[in-house]
């Protein structure tokens, strides 16, 4: 799945990547609680000030140097844990982390760290997927898992279906704080993260 942010302004496409970071950031808030590793807090923080940033009323400024900082020292290391949820947890800094970088880059309209948050969030939504397939067969060692089921799963289709609600409406929204509010309604409406776990 592939889905082009180019006509969208740097303002639209940073609010499209906040979105999809709402449906991520439950999934390390999990993993932190879980494995005793990070601050959740630091990183709710930091997409909150990305919201503040995107109202264009509040005149919010953002330190880029000092919240990467931060963030990188949230980031867990894949190699250090034994469990899945690093690699969800893993994808959320990681797309903080190309968000912050796209925001702080604002001259430069370069759009690869902003495609870079879609795809870490469908890469979360993948895995999962994967995974929960290849314990259904468990028993089967032979059997391989294809594109075309992982593709087919509900929550891959709703991660499909979800990026491309959310660039509908932002092709045609305005820049201000009432199409922010709108974004976070239909990202959170199910109540759920990109992976299907529930959000607090």
């Amino acid at each position: 799945m592939n889905i082009s942010l180019k006509p969208l302004s740097q303002w639209q496409q940073i609010t499209f990547c906040a979105g999809l970071l709402e449906r991520m950031l439950p999934n390390y808030q999990l993993f932190s609680e879980g494995a005793e590793f990070g601050e959740f807090k630091v990183l709710r923080n930091q997409l909150d000030l990305i919201w503040q940033w995107l109202d264009k009323n509040n005149k919010c400024k953002i330190n880029y140097g000092s919240q990467l900082n931060k963030l990188e020292e949230q980031t867990p290391n894949p190699e250090l844990f034994d469990v899945f949820g690093v690699f969800p947890a893993l994808d959320v800094c990681m797309a903080m982390m190309s968000l912050l970088q796209a925001m702080q880059d604002n001259d430069n309209q370069d759009l690869e760290n902003v495609e870079n948050v879609a795809r870490l969030s469908q890469n979360s939504v993948s895995y999962f997927v994967e995974l929960t397939l290849a314990q259904a067969y468990e028993d089967d060692d032979d059997i391989v898992i294809t594109e075309a089921e992982i593709d087919e799963h509900p929550l891959m289709s709703w991660e499909q279906a979800t990026q491309e609600e959310l660039l509908g409406y932002l092709t045609k929204a305005p820049e201000n704080k009432a199409s922010c509010i709108k974004v976070k309604a239909m990202v959170l409406e199910e109540g759920l993260s990109n992976i299907g776990i529930e959000i607090a």
